[in-house]
């Protein structure tokens, strides 16, 4: 049994000698924040003393259990026998050391007056910490009786100022405060049997707490199939239905062989705009209508958020829905065939082992492919080579398909050559690919390879970034929809600003020739009021006046592309060249020069494809602008 795990006894005696924090750290590893030390050593004791208060020495208390699919840990599940039915009795504590919070509307709250981030009500943030295990743990969901949701606040008290209050409390989400520590006890004794002889029965709930195997439950699935079911409008077309009807049978054939199925890997690969999220999509309630237990994932967060929020988006979603889209990195200790599908979009974002960690770390350290691989019975890899825009992303075919025949699964491939952004125009592929240097033909002008034929898509240069902004703003009115400015990462990023006793604004850290603009918000950052977050800065209309980077532009598309090119890749002699010291982005910089100038290609041709009518280029470097000039006429 993983985790770290004891009678209430035992841990309050290793957190009073200093050993239990250790121990958390251990299990957690290098991502324990100094501000997790002092929270297990403020709060975790006083949790233990409420828990002796009210008998329950022999209960045993999970600390930090990971939710299945999920980045995210609860502080504290205690595990005893409920004293009225005999069941095993698990009771989700979320801890917090504030003082003062306070409401800042829409049920976040505020904990500090220097915090620059609301933070969500303690009530709900245990009440869909609850929920989560429900969706996830079919054990439990059966018998939702069992769990239960607390948040103590225990250094907080209900003064005049008080305010949390407002909140509609349920039996998965109680707040208690210093001041309510009977209300507290008394709620803990009538869930929590305080007999010392049920200790072993404490033990047993522990136990099979950690042995639940994680699956998406048939209540979630029949949640997803009813939403799913109003965003299914997109119409396959030739190579994209051939991908989708041989994901479809290879899951059929893997559900009817027995005794043991054998695992099929799909790799599908597809430009930008050849349709690979349609696919994902129409699979995805496809098999939620089935009752298929299929998850879908990507390394993006703004990739992910945009697709939670387009399927929430009349606003009566069930938040519910949100964990049916993951991330790439909580597959590390997924069962075996955990899940019947799980669907890898954008999986060029896959990361693999690090070149430079050490041999004995290397040799712990697991390939997301083959944990991706593992975590279903039928893996479906959606993705582009070139769009791997940062070193140690491994998702090419390549990769894919070796660690899959490396582990005895069946491969099969699919080629969508179709290309759906950009206008579905061809050439515009071609002409990006020559342009960068990412084919064999040379650069070509767009006038000379559309000349004589029916090409409708726009192809523009700009002589300073004003005539870009003034191009995409003249474009976007007269032939309406939606307009976008992105730039290689090549200046600074800085934080919000604050005006005296005023709203906090962005900065312009991109100044050229006078031309100041700022970056999209940073991710995990609360923006102003006036613009939108980063995982929405594609979608959201508030998202024109910044300038968007790779990382906020992949994975959409937009109606008039702006893309400014930085000095990070430069024209000199007729020939590309990366400059990695004019990049700002830390993650790339640091590359070999072949392999940064690699990136930094991948990276100007995800900007260069966003567009669904019409481009417009401009560089700050001379020379470069020249070159473009030339090529966009």
């Amino acid at each position: 049994m993983q985790g770290v795990h004891d009678t209430v006894s035992a841990l309050r005696k290793k957190a009073a000698d200093g050993s239990l924090a250790v121990e958390l750290a251990r299990m957690i590893g290098s991502s324990v924040s100094p501000g997790e030390y002092v929270s297990w050593k403020n709060s975790l004791p006083a949790l233990f003393d409420v828990l002796v208060a009210a008998g329950l020495q022999h209960a045993q208390v999970a600390l930090e259990f990971r939710l299945p699919y999920s980045p995210y840990r609860i502080d504290a599940v205690i595990c005893g026998t409920h004293p009225a039915t005999g069941k095993s009795s698990y009771v989700v504590v979320e801890l917090k050391q504030w003082e003062e919070p306070r409401l800042t509307g829409n049920q976040l709250v505020q904990f500090a007056d220097n915090d620059s981030q609301p933070k969500l009500h303690p009530a709900e943030q245990v009440r869909r910490y609850c929920r989560h295990m429900l969706d996830f743990f079919p054990d439990l969901t059966r018998t939702p009786d069992q769990v239960k949701g607390m948040a103590y606040l225990h250094n907080a008290q209900r003064d005049a100022k008080w305010d949390l209050d407002h909140f509609d409390y349920d039996d998965f989400g109680q707040l208690y405060t210093a001041d309510q520590v009977n209300d507290f006890i008394a709620d803990l004794q009538e869930l929590l049997d305080t007999d010392p002889g049920t200790e072993g029965l404490a033990q047993q709930a522990a136990a099979n707490l950690y042995s639940f195997r994680p699956s998406p439950a048939r209540n979630l699935l029949t949640t997803a199939a009813a939403a799913l079911a109003d965003r299914d409008s997109f119409v396959l077309l030739d190579d994209q239905e051939v991908a989708f009807k041989l994901i479809c049978s290879a899951i059929e054939e893997t559900a009817e062989a027995k005794p043991e199925p054998s695992k099929k890997v799909v790799v599908v690969r597809g430009g930008p705009g050849s349709g690979k999220s349609a696919i994902a999509m129409t699979l995805l309630a496809a098999l939620a209508r089935q009752n298929k237990k299929a998850l879908h994932a990507t390394g993006s967060k703004a990739f992910t958020e945009t697709l939670r929020a387009v399927i929430n988006q009349d606003g009566a979603g069930d938040d519910r829905l949100d964990r049916i889209f993951t991330y790439f990195n909580e597959y590390k200790s997924t069962p075996t065939n955990a899940l019947d599908v799980l669907i890898c979009d954008e999986a060029h974002r896959i990361r693999g082992i690090p070149e430079n960690i050490s041999p004995g770390a290397r040799a712990k350290a697991r390939d997301q492919i083959a944990e991706l691989i593992n975590a279903a019975k039928v893996p479906v890899f959606l993705l582009d080579d070139h769009q791997v825009i940062r070193p140690g992303e491994i998702g090419t075919p390549r990769h894919v398909v070796d660690i899959a025949h490396r582990k005895g699964c069946e491969v099969i491939e699919v080629d969508l050559e179709g290309q759906f952004r950009c206008g579905g125009s061809p050439r515009y592929d071609e002409w990006v690919r020559r342009l960068l240097g990412l084919s064999d033909e040379a650069p070509v002008t767009w006038s000379d390879l559309t000349r004589n034929t029916d090409e409708e898509y726009s192809v523009a240069f700009a002589p300073t970034p004003h005539a870009l902004e003034a191009w995409l703003r003249r474009h976007a009115k007269t032939f309406e929809g939606t307009a976008r400015i992105a730039a290689g990462f090549c200046w600074d990023w800085t934080e919000p600003a604050r005006q005296a006793d005023g709203p906090s604004y962005l900065v312009n850290d991109i100044d050229i020739h006078g031309w100041r603009r700022p970056w999209n918000t940073k991710p995990g950052e609360r923006p102003p009021d006036d613009v939108p977050p980063a995982s929405l800065w594609a979608t959201d209309p508030r998202g024109f006046g910044q300038v968007g980077c790779v990382y906020t532009a992949q994975g959409f598309e937009y109606d008039w592309a702006g893309v400014i090119f930085g000095e990070d890749l430069v024209i000199r002699a007729g020939r590309w060249m990366g400059q990695p010291g004019k990049s700002k982005d830390k993650a790339v910089n640091g590359a070999p020069r072949d392999v940064f100038e690699q990136l930094i290609k991948n990276t100007y041709k995800v900007l260069l494809t966003r567009g669904m009518q019409g481009v417009c280029l401009y560089s700050n470097d001379p020379e470069t602008n020249d070159f473009l000039a030339k090529m966009a006429s």
